[in-house]
């Protein structure tokens, strides 16, 4: 070996012992990789997909799946500046989170939208567009504008009366009815699980909390019709709530002259545990005690309380892969009345003044006691395939007694100008009423509904699922009233119920629908459900499509479609007939209420076509849409309404439409604050299959009958109009202002037992309804959000309330009082008059 051999081989030994030597001391100067993960919402806590995510300066990257989440391996080199997650997505804001091998995981990292205006060219997310313009009929709602909507209860459901083709003419319940159904026709979602209500609640006055939680809640979707398969089987409109997840320490309490609230929400130390609880309490005593015709002792009871856990079960480091949710709810509510006395003044026949003065004895208690349950396991078995199975139970016992006497009197008023103006001259006649009830339920239901999501390719989304349930309900009705305004009580007017149903059912439901992104601009949904239940042994199917577009020329507007078929299989109510088999017994006229098992399901076809458009006025951004719809109903069970109670025909015995425009405008027309502006316009009508009326000659003689034909529905409200506008001072946008307007015109009534005269013109009088409040809000403690400590108070938030300013004499119906001529007349039952209400928030 040469000596230069010998001088590479040394060379080459040194490096190689160099090396040796030297890689531990830099193997140990750099930190190991380390697994950096997260989920990517946008400002309104929707998760964000395809969302690219990656590291200033490393090579590599990755994007979020369809629930947001995200995973990366991220180097830490040792002397050098921390990397820095850089998170970008088209329409949104770019954000760069610095990191250390110290931080927090998962991270829950929120992009702000980012509207860039080149030329004639808008650029936009088009998770941006999503929500509203993918699907039709849809309007999501901001959950803090409920909070602050000025109410008699504060009641969630209070901000649908402001939107187009949603009626609601009484403010003491949280009913509402849309593009001519009633409220029964309405599907209402937490957290994925179908909500129940009582079933014996007959007058707005008993009814106690609506089910949804203004303080849990964090996102509101709210469709009018057309919704896609994914959702249950009802004839109106869906209404969706997701209620938070926690990712701090946070809580809340208020309270004012009609009931509080208080909530809490946290997570555990290490992130994986959240919890949200809520309790609410309401007494209606204070509004009640406003009512003009009934006058007594109120006791309105209600409160419940909530709670929603998520836990996420997953290992570490994807701990979003399996993650359980919990839903508790109970609520109790108790209506006891004890009435004294009332009075009703209205105009007779030849247009005399006449007075009902009415005395009370007895008493009334409805109460309603309501358990909801249900678990949500949800597992994401690959990027592209997630999975959820729910499991679900209701069970509601209510009780309804009730023994009153009430004697009455009819008397004429003096309408002369004089010392006896308004006062009663003559005593016309004198009657009175008993009602004798103890009617009790038991239902309960249990569900287990299995739904997954796929995406095969990068343009499709298919939905599936399947559904199951048991239904059991126990009804005993005992009833007995008599009237008399002839110092006897005749035969007809002494009237029995009696029954012992029961009812015990297995419903079958699935789905499946596909998304399709057919391009940029344009998207489709195609699905089919299918609905079995035991009781009639009937299967509907309801195939349904949607078409969106976002105008190419015009990328503001967007124009949308949608047709299918809707049903709603009888739930109970619609089985239990309305007079029954009739029979004498102890000189009393006895009805014993049937179920008809042969009832089918409603059906509906809807036609939907509407637009969007958004644009940008004194430079700050406003939204306008507009649909029109048609909806033809076969197989319709008609019905009457009674204040709250709907009596059922129990027959497939009518064909109904309803067609109708709806128009909304909302945005800042104060500069942060949203306002909108809603109007809708309707007519539905159904015609009975042998639906007849008397025909008169001029001489007032009855000379045959003729069929009735389509006739006005009991929702049949032509032209509805709401308004919610809120304003701030100039330069102290703590103290706000806010209107909340609802207007209605008159719907169709007729006195019960008279055949003939229902559908006709007789009108309730229309609804106009004004509430004005103000707030001020004051901070209590500012500065870095994250180092406030639990339990502090930050801010308190004061209100003053004026509800009915304009002190609107609206009817909630009527009740029907006989003289000794058997002469009927119907007598006004009025709403809240003018009622001043205080809150207080605070906020933790």
């Amino acid at each position: 070996m040469t000596h230069a051999d010998r001088s590479g081989c040394l060379f080459w030994g040194i490096v190689t012992a160099l090396l040796l030597v030297g890689m531990p001391a830099a193997v140990a100067q750099q930190v190991a990789s380390q697994l950096v993960s997260g989920t990517v919402r946008d400002a309104a806590g929707e998760p964000l997909p395809q969302v690219g995510v990656g590291v200033e300066g490393q090579p590599g990257g990755t994007s979020t799946n369809e629930q947001g989440y995200f995973r990366l391996r991220v180097a830490f080199p040792a002397g050098e500046p921390a990397p820095v997650l850089v998170v970008r997505s088209l329409g949104f804001q770019a954000l760069r989170v610095p990191l250390s091998a110290a931080t927090i995981q998962p991270l829950q990292l929120t992009l702000q939208a980012d509207s860039r205006a080149i030329g004639n060219v808008t650029v936009r997310g088009r998770r941006d567009q999503a929500d509203t313009r993918e699907q039709v009929s849809l309007t999501p709602l901001d959950p803090r504008a409920v909070k602050e909507l000025p109410s008699t209860f504060g009641d969630f459901n209070k901000i649908l009366t402001t939107l187009p083709g949603v009626v609601a003419n009484n403010e003491l319940t949280s009913t509402y009815s849309v593009r001519g159904g009633n409220y029964e026709e309405n599907l209402v979602y937490v957290n994925g699980f179908e909500i129940y209500r009582p079933f014996l609640v007959t007058a707005a006055q008993q009814e106690g909390l609506s089910f949804i939680n203004p303080d849990l809640v964090e996102k509101v979707e709210f469709s009018t019709g057309g919704w896609q398969p994914k959702y249950g089987d009802k004839l109106s409109s869906v209404l969706s709530a997701q209620y938070k997840t926690p990712r701090r320490f946070a809580a809340s309490g208020s309270a004012s002259l009609v009931g509080g609230t208080a909530h809490v929400e946290a997570t555990s130390p290490n992130k994986r545990v959240s919890y949200l609880a809520g309790v609410r309490y309401k007494n209606a005593r204070y509004v009640l005690q406003s009512l003009r015709q009934q006058q007594g002792g109120y006791n309105p009871t209600f409160y419940d309380g909530q709670l929603y856990v998520n836990a996420n079960l997953g290992p570490a480091g994807d701990e979003t892969r399996t993650s359980l949710g919990i839903l508790a709810t109970a609520a109790h509510n108790d209506f006891r009345f004890t009435p004294e006395s009332g009075q009703s003044t209205f105009n007779a026949a030849g247009n005399q003044l006449t007075r009902l003065t009415i005395f009370y004895d007895g008493r009334e208690r409805m109460q309603y006691d309501t358990y909801q349950g249900g678990l949500n396991l949800r597992h994401r078995f690959t990027d592209r395939l997630q999975g959820e199975l729910l499991a679900g139970a209701f069970v509601s016992r209510e009780l309804e007694y009730r023994d009153v006497e009430a004697s009455y009197r009819f008397s004429e008023i003096n309408r002369a100008p004089g010392p006896d103006f308004n006062r009663e001259v003559r005593v016309r006649d004198v009657g009175s009423r008993f009602d004798h009830s103890r009617n009790t339920l038991l239902a309960k239901v249990f569900t287990l509904d299995a739904r997954g999501q796929w995406t095969p390719a990068a343009r499709h989304l298919v939905r599936f699922g399947v559904k199951t349930g048991r239904e059991r309900i126990d009804d005993q009705l005992n009833e007995y009233s008599f009237v008399d305004s002839a110092d006897y009580v005749p035969e007809y007017r002494r009237t029995r119920l009696v029954s012992d149903l029961n009812l015990d059912s297995y419903r079958t439901q699935g789905y499946v629908q596909n998304t399709f992104d057919i391009d940029s601009l344009k998207t489709l949904t195609l699905g089919v459900r299918a609905h079995y239940w035991s009781v009639n042994q009937q299967l509907v199917v309801s195939p349904r499509v949607q078409y969106a577009q976002v105008s190419r020329r015009h990328p503001n507007v967007s124009y949308k479609a949608a047709v299918g078929l809707y049903a709603q299989p009888p739930f109970y109510r619609e089985l239990r007939n309305q007079v029954g088999t009739q029979a004498t017994l102890q000189d009393a006229l006895l009805i014993q209420a049937q179920l008809n098992p042969e009832l089918r399901a409603q059906k509906s076809l809807h036609a939907i076509a509407g637009t969007e458009i958004r644009f940008q006025q004194f430079d700050r951004p406003f939204r306008f849409s507009g649909e029109v719809y048609y909806k033809y109903l076969t197989d319709v069970v008609p019905y009457d309404v009674d204040n709250l109670r709907l009596r059922y025909f129990a027959k497939n015995n009518a064909r109904a439409y309803a067609a109708g425009i709806d128009a909304r405008i909302s945005g800042e027309f104060v500069r942060g604050a949203e306002s909108w502006f809603s109007l809708g316009v309707l007519t539905t009508r159904e015609n009975l299959d042998g639906d007849s009326m008397n025909v008169y000659n001029g001489q007032g003689q009855v000379t045959g009958r003729e069929a009735k034909g389509y006739i006005r529905r009991p929702s049949d409200q032509r032209l509805s109009a709401g308004i919610f506008f809120q304003d701030h001072l100039p330069d102290n946008p703590s103290v706000r202002g806010y209107v909340n307007l609802v207007f209605g015109t008159g719907l169709p009534f007729s006195p019960p037992n008279d055949p003939d005269a229902r559908g006709t013109s007789t009108l309730v009088r229309s609804y106009k309804r004004v509430d004005l409040g103000f707030s001020k809000v004051l901070t209590v403690r500012a500065g870095n959000e994250a180092a406030r400590h639990p339990g502090q108070l930050q801010s308190l938030w004061l209100g003053l309330e004026i509800l009915n300013v304009l002190q609107a004499n609206n009817v909630a119906g009527y009740s029907y009082v006989q003289d000794i001529n058997g002469r009927t007349y119907a007598v006004a039952n009025y709403l809240s008059q003018r009622v001043v209400n205080l809150r207080l928030i605070g906020r933790f």
